[in-house]
């Protein structure tokens, strides 16, 4: 089996727990702070590595000290760092954590976000079948360095998670992304926002139209809604979490679980059975800190 090329952002995820979001003016207490690496295509990596997956990961670290902190944990796990940039800052992302474990982003973009197509010599397209891209770097106005690579490199079968952030992509983009035919990775709220209809359904079924291949569309305690290349659909029940630490990174870890899967050859709707499964252990822990011990059986 051929790895899965990931293309995206490692940052540091600054968690700070409270008991709810503030208002303005309002002094709240945290209840504590930590940090981590993270990152949507750092997470989608680590679940690939952690199901004993291949991939590579091509990531930039940047300096400064955020940079020289993902420089660290990446080389203590013995990670290797695709790309560094030594003359440009990482940012990091301030995770907001209330005592539901609902969270909220405050990011702050630094070279982590950015892409350039000369980062890519060293590794040959055809050596890669599935190559994940997250909307956040295709936002960026590097992005388009991105949609010419996979334009260029049509043996690429694209996974495109678009994200929360979804309306900051300029249509163009979007259109270009979506002229890829990719397989679309997308929670009930984005899928309604691509696609400009009132239910998940009617939107997994239209952008199915459009890109002629698999949708997934996640729903939370609902489960997933999802249409294979050849249009057949199930929505695939969840599994209750036992109990939410947070839910940083459990997106994220849905598709790399999808992604490891499916180069593993695992059908689709197999694959996001057991993602279901994954998602609900990561939501237990904080961040996407799983163990292996911690993976549900497939």
């Amino acid at each position: 089996m051929k790895p899965a090329l990931i293309i995206g952002s490692t940052c540091v995820d600054v968690i700070i727990n409270i008991p709810h979001l503030p208002v303005t003016q309002e002094d709240i207490h945290p209840t504590a702070q930590t940090m981590s690496v993270g990152g949507c295509s750092y997470n989608v990596a680590h679940i690939v590595r952690l199901l004993d997956a291949p991939c590579t990961h091509i990531s930039p670290v940047g300096i400064g000290m955020y940079g020289d902190y993902v420089a660290k944990i990446l080389t203590e796990a013995s990670v290797p760092i695709s790309v560094r940039v030594p003359d440009k800052e990482n940012g990091c992302c301030y995770c907001l954590v209330e005592e539901s474990g609902e969270r909220t982003f405050m990011s702050y973009h630094g070279v982590e976000y950015t892409f350039q197509k000369e980062w890519m010599a060293p590794y040959r397209a055809e050596d890669y079948d599935l190559c994940y891209v997250c909307g956040l770097e295709v936002e960026e106005p590097t992005g388009i360095n991105i949609i010419e690579y996979l334009e260029e490199n049509p043996n690429l079968s694209v996974f495109f998670a678009p994200g929360p952030r979804l309306k900051h992509i300029s249509q163009d983009k979007l259109d270009r992304m979506l002229a890829l035919r990719p397989i679309l990775h997308i929670n009930e709220t984005e899928s309604m926002a691509l696609s400009k209809k009132d239910h998940y359904k009617a939107a997994a079924n239209h952008l199915h139209s459009i890109t002629n291949n698999s949708v997934i569309v996640t729903l939370g305690e609902r489960g997933t809604y999802c249409i294979d290349a050849d249009g057949n659909h199930a929505l695939i029940p969840s599994i209750p979490a036992e109990h939410v630490v947070d839910t940083i990174g459990a997106g994220d870890s849905h598709a790399g679980t999808v992604i490891a899967c499916l180069t593993k050859g695992m059908q689709l709707f197999d694959a996001v059975s057991y993602a279901n499964k994954v998602a609900a252990a990561v939501v237990g822990v904080q961040g996407i800190s799983l163990l292996p011990t911690q993976l549900p059986p497939i």
